[in-house]
């Protein structure tokens, strides 16, 4: 089946009232037959629901759907993506791994990579996008998880997935990537050589800022490590929002050619503006890693970055003027979202570490929405004229 079949028709078995749609199992336990009914499915020597924590068929059913449409082996679903971010790596380090990373990753795994896992004597090295000639020589023998995330939050850069493939299969890594700002459809890094595919569901998978989710996909011995400590940690995801994220896959593909064509409009429009000094697209031909996007990506993605003229202060003054477009923490919503990471999300970080991820004072992170473009070019359009 294509992606979009797969989206639809990828669903949990019918009960005896044969409903078309997959109903919502809200119910925190499951019960049994009999005693060996009850071992059995304890031992694993039968597949059964035992406990919402451990498996619902609302999750399964979700979870399914992201291991067809990633071409992994098996998933597990979680309540976040940070939930899936932390304990993707807390199921597969121990005291003493390595890692190394791109520095180009969200805030939070960042606060993980140097305030937390270093804790338990797990350190991270990190190489820039524009400097992948260096990652081999951050490999050390207890190296054990290369990790990136392409496109990269916020500044858009794209990483040569079957680079760092290469390079993992030649020392022996996991590598690790998180899909999130391509979602399934535009993106398979499992194809390129990534063990382990990591999505915040929360943004383009439910795609209307309604519920949190994460998921993990990817090689099946890996996955059973990760089931296995959520299991006993307890960061699974709830039915309800299974229910929600299984339902918003059904539309993921025309949502996201949607969300797309609107990104490349308002783009090629802040290329010729005055008061813009760079864009930054993955399908613009101006964008540094433009080839690398054509070859690994479907489509450009949702987020547009651009760099306002006039600093801080024209990048406040922007987001003030806004009429239509939301300040909003979230992206990946059928609203346009506009951010200025400078003086919020990333206002705590030093000159230096705000130039190592290609945050500039003037720098503008867009995740464009489905509303009629004009309307969000003209918005944008009227703020960088006040």
């Amino acid at each position: 089946m294509k992606f979009e079949t797969q989206a639809i028709r990828t669903q949990t078995e019918r009960t005896q009232f044969s409903e078309h749609s997959t109903p919502l199992y809200l119910t925190s336990s499951f019960v049994f037959d009999n005693a060996e009914d009850m071992r059995a499915s304890f031992a694993e020597e039968k597949e059964k629901n035992l406990y919402s924590r451990f498996s619902n068929p609302n999750t399964t059913e979700f979870v399914s759907k992201i291991v067809a449409m990633e071409g992994a082996e098996a998933g597990y679903a979680f309540a976040t993506g940070m939930a899936a971010v932390f304990s993707t790596f807390a199921a597969l380090l121990n005291a003493g791994d390595h890692i190394v990373s791109s520095r180009s990753v969200f805030g939070s795994t960042h606060t993980l990579f140097t305030k937390y896992f270093p804790k338990w004597n797990i350190e991270t090295s990190y190489f820039k996008v524009n400097e992948v000639d260096t990652i081999e020589k951050l490999i050390q023998p207890n190296t054990k998880i290369l990790y990136a995330e392409t496109p990269t939050n916020p500044a858009v850069d794209i990483l040569d997935l079957e680079l760092l493939g290469n390079i993992a299969k030649k020392h022996n890594l996991l590598l690790v990537i998180d899909n999130c700002f391509a979602t399934p459809y535009l993106q398979n890094p499992i194809k390129f050589g990534a063990d382990l595919v990591i999505h915040s569901a929360t943004k383009l998978i439910d795609g209307q800022g309604r519920v949190l989710g994460g998921v993990a996909v990817g090689k099946s011995d890996l996955i059973r490590e990760i089931y296995l400590f959520s299991r006993n940690t307890g960061p699974a995801m709830s039915p309800f929002n299974a229910w929600v994220l299984s339902k918003s896959l059904e539309t993921l593909a025309v949502r996201v050619e949607k969300h797309c064509e609107n990104a490349l409009k308002v783009a090629k429009f802040l290329e010729n503006h005055p008061k813009v000094n760079f864009v930054k697209y993955p399908f613009l031909p101006s964008h540094p890693q433009y080839e690398t996007a054509k070859k690994q990506m479907r489509l450009g993605g949702n987020i547009v970055a651009f760099e306002i003229k006039g600093g801080i202060d024209a990048g406040r003054n922007f987001l003030d003027s806004l009429k239509i477009c939301s300040l909003s923490a979230n992206l990946g919503d059928t609203r346009t979202i506009v951010t200025h990471p400078a003086s919020t999300t990333h206002s705590k970080l030093s000159i230096e570490e705000k130039q190592e991820v290609g945050i500039t004072n003037g720098l503008i992170r867009c995740s464009i929405g489905l509303e009629f473009v004009d309307d969000i070019i003209n918005d944008i359009n009227q703020a960088l004229n006040i």
